[in-house]
C-alpha cells in the first residue's frame, strides 16, 4: 500500500463487519501491536489505529502509530481521556448500535441530521476532554447502521458535512452497500468504490479509505483536476 502511494495505513485488531463480536482487550493488542512494530521498522508512513479500546490507543501511539481512528467516537470508557493524553489527530465515527446490532432494521427521523448532531456533541465532549479542536475529524459511517438509502442520503450530504469545518473521512471501499447498487460480489467491487471515491474528492473530503490505493489515488487525482479546472 505503501509503495502505490497510500498516505495512511490503518491498522486494527477488531472486526466491525456486521454481525461481529467484540474481542478482549489482550487479544486486540497482539493482533494490532506487532503489526505496528514491524511496520515501524520498515517505513515512516503514518499509522492510524482503528481501536476503540483505550489501552489500546496508548499502547499504539507509544510503538509510533499517529492517528486513532474510533468507529465508536470515543464514546467507550476512558477512550477520550487516553485519546487527549495520546495528543495525535482523531477521527470520530457515527454507527448506531454496535457491530452486532448495527444492522437490524437501522432507522432515523432525518440521518443527516442525526449523524451530524451526533458527531458535532462527540467533538464538543472531545473539545472538553482536552482534545484539540483541529485535531478532530469526521466520518458518517457508511454501512454503520444504515440501510442503503441512508448511505445513499449520506453520499449526496458531503458538501455539508465538508463544510461543517472538520475535515471528513469517508471508507466505502468494497462495503456491502456497493453489492447492494450494483450486484458484484466482494472483489469486484473496484469499480463501484471509484465512483464513490470520485464523488467523495469532488465534494472535498479529505482521506478516502480504500483497499485499492493505487486506482483510487488515479480516481481522486482526475476529481481533484477537474474541481481546480485543470482539466
Amino acid at each position: 500500500m505503501v509503495d502505490e502511494g497510500a498516505s495512511i495505513i490503518d491498522i486494527g485488531g477488531e472486526s466491525s463487519r456486521p454481525g461481529a463480536a467484540a474481542v478482549s482487550v489482550s487479544e486486540e493488542l497482539e493482533r494490532v501491536c506487532p503489526v505496528i512494530e514491524a511496520l515501524r521498522k520498515i517505513s515512516d508512513v503514518a499509522v492510524s489505529v482503528d481501536t476503540s479500546t483505550p489501552e489500546v490507543m496508548t499502547e499504539a501511539i507509544r510503538l509510533g502509530a499517529s492517528m486513532i481512528n474510533d468507529i465508536r467516537a470515543l464514546s467507550r470508557e476512558g477512550a477520550l481521556e487516553a485519546a487527549s493524553r495520546c495528543n495525535v489527530p482523531v477521527c470520530l465515527m457515527h454507527m448506531q448500535g454496535t457491530p452486532e446490532t448495527m444492522q437490524q432494521n437501522p432507522a432515523y427521523t432525518d440521518v443527516v441530521a442525526e449523524i451530524e448532531q451526533f458527531l458535532k456533541s462527540r467533538t464538543d465532549a472531545a473539545v472538553q476532554a482536552g482534545i484539540s479542536r483541529e485535531n478532530i475529524s469526521w466520518d458518517p459511517g457508511f454501512g454503520f447502521g444504515k440501510t442503503i438509502e441512508h448511505n445513499l442520503q449520506l453520499l449526496q450530504a458531503l458538501p455539508r458535512f465538508v463544510a461543517s469545518g472538520q475535515p471528513l473521512l469517508v471508507g466505502v471501499s468494497r462495503k456491502s452497500m456497493l453489492g447492494q447498487l450494483t450486484g458484484q460480489p466482494l472483489d469486484e467491487r473496484l469499480a463501484a468504490g471509484l465512483a464513490v471515491a470520485t464523488i467523495a474528492a469532488q465534494a472535498g473530503v479529505a482521506v478516502i479509505r480504500t483497499h485499492d490505493v493505487r486506482e483510487t489515488i488515479d480516481a481522486v487525482k482526475v476529481a481533484a483536476a477537474f474541481v481546480r479546472g485543470q482539466l
